[in-house]
């Protein structure tokens, strides 16, 4: 995406923010998010803890009740929530990255070291038009994943340590061969029973069997679709005999993606969330319905080098690359 994408704007008028002081260890409560939004012209709802509320509605809400632009100051889980509110409803989204990883803000551009920079696109922003991924009608900004994918979301020390968790335990979890058999269809090629599914919203780099690492766009009109088979060797050299592929599937499309399985609900890491959707879950590309108001300076924008963590990544890429060809790594 080029910064000649962005288009000037005006300030919103009545934008809507809802804080989670949950995400990233209490990060926007460090800096003061919620204050700083109300100091902008925000109307600010913070979310309780303990007392779950339905986000969808809360949003949608929000727009009835004349919001111009709707935020969220949390994690990319809730922000997937909102974002699809947002995209329905024609108004532009706010990112905050208050979250653990932030992955959609990444690949915005956004500094996730400093959330609260990203406030000044309510008073001085730019907006761009992004696709949005669907698995049925939940929206992602990032990715869902099945299987042993899934299963990682799953763990508990997931949501402290991503990319520690995915570096220390996806192999060993694609070569249990756990849970239901998938078949994936993507247009007219069928993958039969992956040990892990990753459909993304655009690609991710060619490298990256995680899905840990920065996309080269967020308008490409693209699902990625990454399937992981862990193989014994007598398999590998079966299927070699044969001529035919094996082990790794990494595909773009704008085809509907179907992942079905056989059981009726599988478990489904959504954008990390962890859920369960029934089967068989159909995954979209909406190209360019997700409107992203962001600040006009943004840190990350000029650097097109590899992402913070991206020596861990290289490390799930050759652990990924031994186990679905037969060798678990040492």
């Amino acid at each position: 995406m080029t910064e000649s994408a962005f288009r000037p704007v005006a300030a919103a008028r009545r934008p809507y923010l809802i804080v989670n002081p949950r995400s990233g260890g209490g990060k926007a409560s460090r800096f003061r998010i919620a204050e700083r939004a109300r100091e902008s012209g925000a109307q600010v709802l913070l979310l309780d803890p303990s007392r779950p509320q339905d986000l969808v509605a809360v949003a949608r809400r929000a727009v009835d009740n004349g919001a111009d632009l709707l935020g969220v100051a949390g994690g990319d889980g809730t922000q997937a929530v909102v974002a699809g509110v947002a995209a329905q409803s024609g108004v532009p989204f706010l990112v905050v990255p208050a979250g653990t990883r932030n992955h959609f803000a990444m690949d915005l551009g956004l500094d996730r070291e400093d959330p609260s920079a990203a406030l000044e696109a309510l008073t001085d922003g730019v907006e761009l038009c992004v696709d949005l991924g669907y698995a049925g009608e939940r929206a992602f900004v990032n990715n869902v994943s099945f299987g042993a994918y899934a299963a990682l979301v799953q763990d508990p020390a997931y949501r402290d340590d991503k990319i520690g968790t995915v570096v220390r335990i996806l192999p060993e979890f694609l070569a249990r061969h756990e849970g239901p058999e998938l078949v994936v269809h993507a247009g007219l090629l069928t993958v039969d029973r992956p040990d892990a599914v990753l459909v993304s919203n655009n690609p991710y780099q060619a490298e990256d069997p995680a899905g840990l690492g920065k996309r080269a766009q967020l308008d490409a009109g693209l699902l990625g679709v990454l399937a992981a088979r862990a193989e014994t060797p007598a398999e590998t050299a079966a299927r070699l005999r044969g001529g035919q592929k094996h082990g790794l599937t990494n595909l773009a499309t704008s085809e509907e993606v179907v992942v079905d399985a056989d059981v009726p609900v599988v478990p489904v890491g959504l954008d990390g969330e962890a859920v369960t959707l029934p089967t068989p879950v159909r995954c979209r590309i909406s190209p360019g319905t997700l409107r992203v108001r962001v600040p006009r300076h943004r840190p990350d924008v000029a650097h097109a080098g590899r992402p913070p963590g991206w020596g861990a990544i290289r490390r799930v890429a050759s652990a990924v690359g031994r186990t679905v060809h037969g060798r678990p790594p040492g």
